[in-house]
Protein backbone atom coordinates (compact mmCIF):
# COMPACT_ATOMS: atom_id res chain seq x y z
CA UNK A 1 0.00 0.00 0.00
CA UNK A 2 1.25 3.64 -0.63
CA UNK A 3 -1.04 4.98 2.28
CA UNK A 4 1.48 5.88 5.31
CA UNK A 5 0.42 6.04 8.70
CA UNK A 6 2.72 8.76 10.57
CA UNK A 7 2.48 10.46 14.19
CA UNK A 8 3.15 14.38 14.14
CA UNK A 9 5.38 16.05 16.97
CA UNK A 10 4.02 19.25 18.44
CA UNK A 11 5.22 21.57 15.83
CA UNK A 12 3.34 19.73 13.34
CA UNK A 13 0.32 20.13 15.10
CA UNK A 14 -0.89 23.45 13.74
CA UNK A 15 -0.89 22.11 10.39
CA UNK A 16 -2.83 19.12 11.31
CA UNK A 17 -5.43 21.61 12.67
CA UNK A 18 -5.17 23.84 9.43
CA UNK A 19 -6.00 20.63 7.24
CA UNK A 20 -8.91 19.49 9.31
CA UNK A 21 -10.17 22.86 9.12
CA UNK A 22 -10.38 22.66 4.96
CA UNK A 23 -12.39 19.65 5.31
CA UNK A 24 -15.19 20.44 7.91
CA UNK A 25 -18.52 21.79 5.65
CA UNK A 26 -21.98 22.40 6.05
CA UNK A 27 -24.00 19.23 4.66
CA UNK A 28 -21.88 16.34 5.40
CA UNK A 29 -21.61 14.15 7.88
CA UNK A 30 -20.50 15.48 11.74
CA UNK A 31 -16.77 14.28 12.01
CA UNK A 32 -13.34 15.12 14.12
CA UNK A 33 -13.41 19.24 14.11
CA UNK A 34 -10.11 21.56 15.24
CA UNK A 35 -12.18 22.02 18.07
CA UNK A 36 -12.12 18.26 19.38
CA UNK A 37 -8.68 19.39 18.77
CA UNK A 38 -7.95 22.53 20.53
CA UNK A 39 -9.94 21.32 23.94
CA UNK A 40 -7.51 18.14 23.76
CA UNK A 41 -5.22 20.68 24.00
CA UNK A 42 -5.58 21.20 27.61
CA UNK A 43 -3.43 18.26 28.09
CA UNK A 44 -0.71 20.68 26.61
CA UNK A 45 0.99 19.87 22.89
CA UNK A 46 3.28 16.55 23.37
CA UNK A 47 0.50 15.38 24.87
CA UNK A 48 -1.55 16.54 21.93
CA UNK A 49 1.08 15.50 19.55
CA UNK A 50 1.45 11.26 21.06
CA UNK A 51 -2.60 11.41 20.92
CA UNK A 52 -2.98 12.48 16.99
CA UNK A 53 -2.97 10.03 13.99
CA UNK A 54 -2.47 10.92 10.40
CA UNK A 55 -2.94 8.60 7.17
CA UNK A 56 -1.24 10.20 4.00
CA UNK A 57 -0.60 9.03 0.54
CA UNK A 58 2.23 10.99 -1.81
CA UNK A 59 2.76 14.10 0.72
CA UNK A 60 -0.92 14.86 1.22
CA UNK A 61 -2.95 13.55 4.62
CA UNK A 62 -6.12 12.02 3.51
CA UNK A 63 -7.24 11.09 7.38
CA UNK A 64 -6.67 12.29 11.09
CA UNK A 65 -7.14 10.17 13.84
CA UNK A 66 -7.01 11.20 18.01
CA UNK A 67 -7.08 8.93 20.96
CA UNK A 68 -9.76 11.22 22.50
CA UNK A 69 -9.77 8.93 26.00
CA UNK A 70 -8.90 5.62 26.77
CA UNK A 71 -9.39 3.53 23.97
CA UNK A 72 -11.44 5.65 21.56
CA UNK A 73 -9.88 6.74 18.35
CA UNK A 74 -11.66 9.65 16.84
CA UNK A 75 -11.44 10.20 12.73
CA UNK A 76 -11.96 12.42 10.02
CA UNK A 77 -11.27 12.01 6.36
CA UNK A 78 -10.97 14.57 3.23
CA UNK A 79 -14.22 15.17 1.83
CA UNK A 80 -13.31 12.98 -1.59
CA UNK A 81 -11.22 10.43 0.19
CA UNK A 82 -14.55 8.51 1.77
CA UNK A 83 -14.70 6.50 -0.96
CA UNK A 84 -11.20 5.27 -0.99
CA UNK A 85 -10.96 1.51 -1.10
CA UNK A 86 -6.92 1.87 -0.94
CA UNK A 87 -7.51 4.31 2.38
CA UNK A 88 -10.51 2.50 3.89
CA UNK A 89 -8.99 -0.64 4.14
CA UNK A 90 -6.11 0.71 5.62
CA UNK A 91 -7.53 2.63 8.20
CA UNK A 92 -9.61 -0.84 9.25
CA UNK A 93 -6.49 -3.16 9.17
CA UNK A 94 -4.32 -0.15 11.22
CA UNK A 95 -7.68 -0.19 13.39
CA UNK A 96 -7.94 -3.65 13.58
CA UNK A 97 -4.55 -4.18 14.57
CA UNK A 98 -3.94 -1.50 17.29
CA UNK A 99 -5.75 -1.65 21.13
CA UNK A 100 -8.54 0.92 20.48
CA UNK A 101 -11.53 -0.27 21.34
CA UNK A 102 -13.77 2.14 20.52
CA UNK A 103 -13.91 4.11 17.27
CA UNK A 104 -15.72 6.58 15.66
CA UNK A 105 -15.73 5.94 11.63
CA UNK A 106 -19.18 7.38 11.12
CA UNK A 107 -18.48 9.99 8.79
CA UNK A 108 -17.17 6.76 6.63
CA UNK A 109 -19.42 3.74 5.95
CA UNK A 110 -17.15 2.01 4.39
CA UNK A 111 -14.46 1.62 7.50
CA UNK A 112 -17.74 0.85 9.32
CA UNK A 113 -18.65 -1.74 7.14
CA UNK A 114 -14.86 -3.85 7.14
CA UNK A 115 -15.15 -3.34 10.94
CA UNK A 116 -18.53 -5.12 11.28
CA UNK A 117 -17.27 -7.65 9.49
CA UNK A 118 -14.39 -8.50 12.22
CA UNK A 119 -17.16 -8.99 14.59
CA UNK A 120 -17.11 -4.85 15.81
CA UNK A 121 -20.39 -3.94 17.50
CA UNK A 122 -22.07 -0.26 17.22
CA UNK A 123 -21.94 1.39 20.44
CA UNK A 124 -24.29 3.57 22.77
CA UNK A 125 -25.49 6.27 19.86
CA UNK A 126 -24.78 9.72 19.88
CA UNK A 127 -27.00 12.89 18.39
CA UNK A 128 -25.54 15.48 16.73
CA UNK A 129 -27.50 18.93 16.27
CA UNK A 130 -26.94 21.86 14.49
CA UNK A 131 -28.13 25.54 14.44
CA UNK A 132 -28.07 27.44 11.43
CA UNK A 133 -26.31 30.84 11.87
CA UNK A 134 -27.84 33.01 9.08
CA UNK A 135 -30.19 34.98 11.39
CA UNK A 136 -29.44 37.25 14.60
CA UNK A 137 -29.62 34.49 17.74
CA UNK A 138 -32.16 35.82 20.74
CA UNK A 139 -30.49 37.39 23.64
CA UNK A 140 -29.76 34.83 26.37
CA UNK A 141 -31.01 36.87 29.02
CA UNK A 142 -28.14 36.41 30.94
CA UNK A 143 -25.05 37.98 31.69
CA UNK A 144 -22.67 36.74 29.31
CA UNK A 145 -18.77 36.99 30.41
CA UNK A 146 -15.62 36.27 27.92
CA UNK A 147 -13.36 34.56 29.64
CA UNK A 148 -9.43 35.83 29.04
CA UNK A 149 -6.69 34.25 31.57
CA UNK A 150 -6.73 36.87 34.46
CA UNK A 151 -10.38 34.79 34.61
CA UNK A 152 -9.26 31.48 33.99
CA UNK A 153 -10.19 30.12 37.27
CA UNK A 154 -13.76 30.51 36.91
CA UNK A 155 -13.95 28.74 34.14
CA UNK A 156 -11.67 25.70 35.16
CA UNK A 157 -13.97 25.78 38.54
CA UNK A 158 -17.46 25.60 36.75
CA UNK A 159 -16.15 22.48 34.32
CA UNK A 160 -15.53 20.85 37.46
CA UNK A 161 -18.52 21.63 39.00
CA UNK A 162 -20.75 20.78 35.69
CA UNK A 163 -18.81 17.10 35.18
CA UNK A 164 -18.60 14.49 37.66
CA UNK A 165 -14.49 13.50 37.63
CA UNK A 166 -13.22 16.34 35.95
CA UNK A 167 -9.87 17.72 36.53
CA UNK A 168 -9.37 20.72 34.31
CA UNK A 169 -7.82 23.60 35.97
CA UNK A 170 -6.14 26.67 35.41
CA UNK A 171 -2.93 25.29 34.21
CA UNK A 172 -5.15 23.25 31.66
CA UNK A 173 -6.90 26.27 30.68
CA UNK A 174 -3.99 28.36 29.93
CA UNK A 175 -2.16 25.13 27.69
CA UNK A 176 -5.57 24.54 25.76
CA UNK A 177 -5.20 28.83 24.89
CA UNK A 178 -1.63 28.71 24.14
CA UNK A 179 -2.86 25.89 20.96
CA UNK A 180 -3.54 27.25 17.36
CA UNK A 181 -6.85 26.16 17.49
CA UNK A 182 -7.52 28.31 20.13
CA UNK A 183 -7.12 31.62 17.89
CA UNK A 184 -10.66 31.36 16.83
CA UNK A 185 -12.18 29.84 19.94
CA UNK A 186 -14.07 31.86 23.03
CA UNK A 187 -14.87 30.44 26.52
CA UNK A 188 -17.62 32.01 27.79
CA UNK A 189 -19.37 31.99 31.60
CA UNK A 190 -23.50 32.93 32.38
CA UNK A 191 -24.17 34.45 35.67
CA UNK A 192 -27.40 34.25 36.68
CA UNK A 193 -29.81 36.85 38.75
CA UNK A 194 -27.59 37.53 41.69
CA UNK A 195 -24.41 37.66 39.28
CA UNK A 196 -22.93 33.90 40.44
CA UNK A 197 -21.11 32.00 37.51
CA UNK A 198 -24.13 29.00 36.69
CA UNK A 199 -22.68 27.77 33.44
CA UNK A 200 -20.03 27.67 31.12
CA UNK A 201 -18.94 26.73 27.25
CA UNK A 202 -16.41 26.94 25.13
CA UNK A 203 -16.62 27.82 21.24
CA UNK A 204 -14.50 26.60 18.42
CA UNK A 205 -14.48 28.69 15.08
CA UNK A 206 -12.04 28.11 11.97
CA UNK A 207 -13.58 31.25 10.31
CA UNK A 208 -16.21 32.84 8.07
CA UNK A 209 -18.70 30.51 6.52
CA UNK A 210 -17.55 27.32 7.80
CA UNK A 211 -19.33 25.09 11.12
CA UNK A 212 -18.49 25.75 14.12
CA UNK A 213 -18.35 23.64 17.55
CA UNK A 214 -19.57 23.83 21.04
CA UNK A 215 -16.93 21.57 23.35
CA UNK A 216 -17.70 21.53 26.13
CA UNK A 217 -20.97 23.23 27.49
CA UNK A 218 -22.01 22.39 31.07
CA UNK A 219 -24.02 23.86 33.72
CA UNK A 220 -22.94 24.31 37.54
CA UNK A 221 -24.53 21.04 39.38
CA UNK A 222 -26.18 23.32 41.90
CA UNK A 223 -28.15 25.47 39.52
CA UNK A 224 -29.58 23.09 37.57
CA UNK A 225 -33.25 22.85 35.89
CA UNK A 226 -33.03 27.18 36.07
CA UNK A 227 -32.69 27.93 32.39
CA UNK A 228 -29.20 28.47 32.58
CA UNK A 229 -27.97 25.73 29.93
CA UNK A 230 -30.58 27.03 26.94
CA UNK A 231 -28.72 30.25 28.00
CA UNK A 232 -25.24 29.52 27.92
CA UNK A 233 -26.12 27.49 24.62
CA UNK A 234 -27.82 30.81 22.74
CA UNK A 235 -24.60 33.13 24.13
CA UNK A 236 -22.12 30.43 22.47
CA UNK A 237 -24.20 30.16 19.00
CA UNK A 238 -24.26 33.98 19.03
CA UNK A 239 -20.55 34.08 19.68
CA UNK A 240 -20.12 31.78 17.05
CA UNK A 241 -22.21 33.68 14.78
CA UNK A 242 -19.94 36.96 15.60
CA UNK A 243 -17.15 34.84 15.04
CA UNK A 244 -18.49 34.36 10.93
CA UNK A 245 -19.51 30.58 11.52
CA UNK A 246 -21.85 29.35 9.16
CA UNK A 247 -23.18 27.09 11.99
CA UNK A 248 -22.97 25.62 15.60
CA UNK A 249 -22.46 22.14 16.28
CA UNK A 250 -22.47 19.93 18.91
CA UNK A 251 -22.65 16.31 20.00
CA UNK A 252 -24.08 15.04 22.85
CA UNK A 253 -25.19 10.99 23.88
CA UNK A 254 -28.55 10.26 23.06
CA UNK A 255 -29.23 9.30 26.61
CA UNK A 256 -28.54 12.86 27.84
CA UNK A 257 -31.90 13.27 26.90
CA UNK A 258 -31.51 16.90 29.36
CA UNK A 259 -29.03 17.64 26.95
CA UNK A 260 -30.78 17.23 23.59
CA UNK A 261 -33.82 18.61 25.29
CA UNK A 262 -31.37 21.85 26.52
CA UNK A 263 -30.09 22.23 22.57
CA UNK A 264 -33.15 22.05 20.92
CA UNK A 265 -34.80 24.79 23.25
CA UNK A 266 -31.55 26.74 22.15
CA UNK A 267 -32.86 26.59 18.34
CA UNK A 268 -30.46 23.59 17.40
CA UNK A 269 -31.94 20.74 15.13
CA UNK A 270 -30.76 17.03 15.64
CA UNK A 271 -29.12 15.53 12.60
CA UNK A 272 -29.49 11.53 12.21
CA UNK A 273 -27.96 9.58 15.22
CA UNK A 274 -24.25 8.09 14.93
CA UNK A 275 -22.40 5.90 17.13
CA UNK A 276 -19.15 4.38 17.62
CA UNK A 277 -17.69 0.77 16.88
CA UNK A 278 -16.65 -1.47 19.51
CA UNK A 279 -14.20 -4.19 19.55
CA UNK A 280 -15.85 -7.14 20.50
CA UNK A 281 -13.61 -8.74 23.13
CA UNK A 282 -13.28 -5.01 24.93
Amino acid sequence: MTIILSQPDAGGLAEVADVLRAWQHDGIPPQLHPGDLGWFWRNGAAETAAAVRTWSRDGRVLAVGLLDGPGLLRLALAPDARDDEELTRRLAADILAGAETDVDASMCPRVEKLLAEDGWRPGEPWTPLRRDLAEPVPDPGRRIEVIGPERAHVRAALQRASFDGSTFTDERWHAMAAGPPYAGARCLVAHDDRDEPVAAVTVWSIGPGRPGLLEPMGVHREHRGQGHGTAIVLAAAAALRELGASSATVCTPSSNAGAVATYRAAGFQPLPEIRDHCRPDA
